[in-house]
């Protein structure tokens, strides 16, 4: 029996759908919420996804500022830049897309934006908030993830969980958020050894590897909730994710596509975050 192709685009327009409607309620008693999104340099990916959620913002009814600065800004310009945004109350919301240029320091940036305008929920701060349980902004792709098992139905609770990845931005805190929901959790990386057999034990397997089809048929466990982080450009010229999609679908009970699946989720859960700055800026549950 197929799998079935968790949807990551009804999905979004439904977390989009919810939060449109909470705007509305919030700009009748005169508040706006508003996000801003610092770019450096002309990166095509970043462009792209800088102008999608600018389309989402607008779909939301959220105020969106883009500020495109040159790939020449000098580190101290980015920070003055970001100083200003922090410092404006109507802005409830600051991002700084990367990759940043090689000159600019990724940590010096992150650390600079305010816990409660890290929509993102990268800061130092926000982690170790997380990391405890405690009330915090959650980094998107790993809420994304949570939001896209949840809609299955399967309950996490008491789950073999493996999480193929470690980064900060997803790997770790999927992890995390895995373990929130009680699932028992395994993470995996490069160095990892019987990966296959691991993996094969997963009811539900995260993958963010950074790999096009990494995760192959004979990885994935019969009826497995298969999360597929990857976005991979393949020799074809097509976005691939980091599991063999037409494997899984035969193996799993419920994929996630690529293109169409996490990513859109990602930024679903950037309008949520946004949507909450709002609230807590102006004091409001």
């Amino acid at each position: 029996m197929a799998a079935v192709k968790i949807d990551g685009k009804v999905l979004a327009a439904q977390v989009k759908e919810e939060v449109a409607q909470e705007v509305i309620r919030l700009k009748a008693r005169g508040i706006e919420p508003c996000l801003a999104v610092i770019q450096v340099g002309n990166n095509p990916a970043s462009t792209a996804y800088v102008n999608g959620k600018e389309r989402d913002c607008g779909e939301c009814g959220i105020k969106s500022l883009v500020l495109r600065l040159p790939e020449k800004t000098t580190q101290e310009q980015l920070l003055e830049t970001m100083a200003k945004l922090t410092a404006d109350p109507t802005v409830h919301g600051l991002l700084v897309q990367l990759p940043l240029p090689k000159h600019i320091s990724e940590e010096a940036v992150i650390e600079a934006i305010p816990p409660e305008k890290d929509v993102d929920g990268f800061t130092p701060i926000n982690v170790g908030n997380m990391t405890i349980g405690k009330p915090c902004f959650l980094p998107c792709t790993p809420a994304g993830c949570i939001r896209m098992i949840q809609s299955t139905g399967v309950s996490m609770a008491g789950k073999q969980a493996v999480v193929l990845g470690r980064s900060n931005i997803v790997g770790k805190p999927a992890a995390l958020l895995l373990l929130r929901e009680n699932a028992t959790v395994t993470i995996c990386h490069s160095k990892t050894q019987n990966l296959k057999e691991i993996c094969r034990q997963a009811d539900i397997l995260v993958a963010a590897i950074g790999k096009e089809a990494f995760v192959t048929g004979d990885m994935i466990k019969e009826g497995a909730v298969v999360i597929d982080v990857g976005i991979n450009r393949g020799a074809d010229g097509k976005l691939h994710g980091d599991v063999d999609f037409a494997a899984a679908m035969e193996k799993a009970a419920y994929v996630t596509p690529v293109p169409g699946g996490v990513g859109l989720m990602t930024r679903a859960m950037l309008m949520v975050n946004t949507l909450q700055a709002a609230k807590l800026q102006n004091s409001m549950k």
